[in-house]
C-alpha cells in the first residue's frame, strides 16, 4: 500500500490548494481579485493583469495543444516570470494552486473509495481511481514548463523560492508538494548520469564546483586544481535536462590509509599520493547543489555508484570511508553537555574541574579555545572526545541519528568509525565542532547489517567509538 498511502497523505495538501484561500482581512481572496476592476492596497498585479496571466497559464495547460506547443507558451511565461518581482511571482503561484488543482470533491470521493476497499481487486480499482483524481491541470501545467530548454532548472529554482518563504506563509504548500512529487520521478537515479569531473572539464562546470562546494570552501583556482590532482577524483550526478549542472558531487582522495585531518588534503604544496600504494578512498566532501530538490534523495546512490567506479579503476582499494564534519556538535554540547559530563567518573570529574574550573559544558567549551595545542592525554581533550562519541554514537531523535551528516552516511549503511582531533582548524570547523571530524566507514560486507541496526534505533559504531562512549 506504499504508493497509495503516501499519496493519500498528500491529498490533504492538494485539497487545501483546490479549495482556495479565504483571505486574511488585509488581502482579498484570489477569486475576488479576478472579478474586480481596480488593484487594492499591496496587491502585486492588477485584476486585469491577473486575468491575463491566468489566460496565459491556461494556454500552457490546454489539453488541445501538443506538449511541444504547450512548451512554447511556457517559454513565454518563463520569460515573464524571470522579470517579475517576488510579489508578482506569488500571484503566479496562487493561480497555479487555486485554478489548476484537482477536483476536491472527486479527490475526496476517490480517497473514501480506497479506504473502503475490501478486496485486492477493489483496492486496485480504487487505486487507479485515486491516480486519475490526482492528475490535475496543475500537473500538466508543470510538466509543460519542463519541456523548453532550461525549463527543468526553472522549476527547480521555483521550488527553491517556495522553500525560502517564511513558515508563516502556508498558502503555497500545495504547489511545493506537487513539485516535490514530480521531482521524485523526474530525478530518479535511473535517469541520472554519473560523470567524472577533472581539471580538463569545461571552465563553466569547474566554476560550479567552486560555487556549490558546501563543506570546505574552495578558496582559489589553485585550491580547485589540487582537489582535481592525479590522486583525487570528483564525481557528480547529472540530469539530461540540466546537463551543465551537477545535482550533487563528491570529492575523493586516494590514500594508503584512513585520513585523520583536512590539512594534508587541502595542502596545495603537498605532492600527490602514490596511486600504486592507494588502498583507501576517502570521501571528504559531498555537496548538494540544488535547494529546490530538497526531499529528493540520491546521495546514497551516488556513493554506491562511485564505489563501483573506483573499484573498477583501482582494484586494490579495500577501504572506503569519509572524513566528515560534525556540524551539530558544539550546539548540542552547549545545550546537553552538562548531562553528558555528569556521567564521567569521580576521578575524571576531579581532573576536569582542576583544569577547566568546573564540570559544565560552558567551562569545557571555554577550555577548548585552542584545541590544536592540547596533548593527547589532556583531560579537556578526553572529555570533549567522550562527549563527541556520545553525540554521534548515542544521540537520536525519533529513532534517527541526531547529527545531519551522520543520518546521511549511517542511513547508507556506514558506521561511526573514528574521531579525529584537531582535524579541521578552520573557523568553520572550530565553530561547528571544536575542530573535531569523524570517519564513517563503508564496510561493503556489512552495509545491510548496519542498516538493520539503525532500523532498530541502534547506531552502528566501531569498538573505538564504543570505548569512548563509556568514558
Amino acid at each position: 500500500m506504499g504508493w497509495a498511502a503516501e499519496w493519500i497523505e498528500q491529498t490533504k495538501l492538494w485539497v487545501r490548494g483546490a479549495e482556495g484561500e479565504k483571505g486574511d482581512g488585509r488581502h482579498r481572496p484570489l477569486a475576488q481579485r479576478l472579478e474586480a476592476t481596480l488593484r487594492r492596497g499591496e496587491e502585486a498585479l492588477s485584476p486585469r493583469e491577473l486575468r491575463r496571466l491566468l489566460q496565459d497559464m491556461q494556454q500552457v495547460a490546454d489539453t488541445a495543444l501538443s506538449d511541444v506547443e504547450g512548451g512554447r507558451h511556457a517559454q513565454v511565461l518563463m520569460e515573464w516570470y524571470g522579470n517579475a518581482d517576488l510579489a508578482a511571482r506569488k500571484d503566479f503561484w496562487l493561480l497555479a494552486i487555486e485554478k489548476f488543482g484537482p477536483d476536491a470533491k472527486a479527490l475526496q470521493a476517490a480517497r473514501e473509495r480506497y479506504d473502503k476497499a475490501g478486496s485486492d481487486v477493489e483496492r486496485g480499482e480504487a487505486e487507479m481511481s485515486l491516480r486519475r483524481a490526482l492528475v490535475s491541470s496543475r500537473t500538466r501545467l508543470l510538466q509543460r514548463f519542463a519541456q523548453p530548454r532550461g525549463g527543468m532548472g526553472f522549476l527547480v529554482d521555483m521550488r527553491a523560492e517556495l522553500l525560502a518563504l517564511p513558515k508563516a506563509e502556508q498558502h503555497y504548500v500545495a504547489l511545493d508538494a506537487e513539485l516535490e512529487h514530480l521531482f521524485s520521478s523526474w530525478f530518479d537515479v535511473a535517469l541520472l548520469e554519473l560523470k567524472s569531473l577533472n581539471w580538463d572539464s569545461p571552465a563553466s562546470l569547474l566554476e560550479k564546483l567552486i560555487k556549490y562546494e558546501a563543506v570546505h570552501d574552495i578558496r582559489s583556482w589553485a585550491d580547485l586544481k589540487n582537489r582535481l590532482d592525479s590522486d583525487r577524483r570528483c564525481y557528480g550526478f547529472f540530469h539530461p535536462r540540466m546537463p551543465n549542472v551537477p545535482l550533487i558531487f563528491v570529492e575523493v582522495a586516494l590514500l594508503d590509509k584512513m585520513a585523520g585531518s583536512m590539512a594534508p588534503l587541502l595542502d596545495e604544496a603537498a605532492a600527490a599520493a602514490d596511486l600504486a600504494k592507494a588502498n583507501t578512498a576517502i570521501f571528504y566532501s559531498i555537496s548538494n547543489t540544488q535547494t529546490g530538490l530538497k526531499g529528493v534523495s540520491f546521495g546514497d546512490s551516488l556513493i554506491k555508484h562511485v564505489v563501483e567506479t573506483l573499484t573498477q579503476e583501482f582494484p586494490k582499494l579495500k577501504q572506503f570511508a569519509t572524513l566528515s564534519p560534525i556540524p551539530g556538535l558544539r550546539s548540542w554540547l552547549s545545550k546537553n553537555g552538562d548531562a553528558a559530563l555528569a556521567e564521567l567518573d569521580d576521578k575524571q570529574k576531579a581532573a576536569l574541574e582542576k583544569v577547566a574550573g568546573g564540570v559544565s559544558a560552558a567551562q569545557l567549551l571555554a577550555a577548548l579555545d585552542d584545541p590544536g595545542s592540547l596533548p593527547e592525554k589532556s583531560v579537556v581533550r578526553q572529555a570533549a572526545m567522550f562527549c563527541a562519541a556520545r553525540y554521534l554514537g548515542r544521540e537520536t531523535a525519533k529513532g534517527r541519528p541526531l547529527d545531519a551528516v551522520a543520518r546521511f552516511h549511517l542511513g547508507n549503511g556506514a558506521r561511526v568509525e573514528r574521531l579525529n582531533w584537531a582535524a579541521d582548524l578552520s573557523s568553520k570547523g572550530l565553530k561547528q565542532s571544536m575542530g573535531l571530524m569523524v570517519n564513517y566507514l563503508y564496510d561493503l560486507k556489512r552495509l545491510d547489517k548496519h542498516r538493520s541496526l539503525l532500523a532498530q534505533s541502534k547506531i552502528p559504531v566501531s569498538s573505538e567509538i564504543e570505548s569512548l562512549c563509556k568514558g
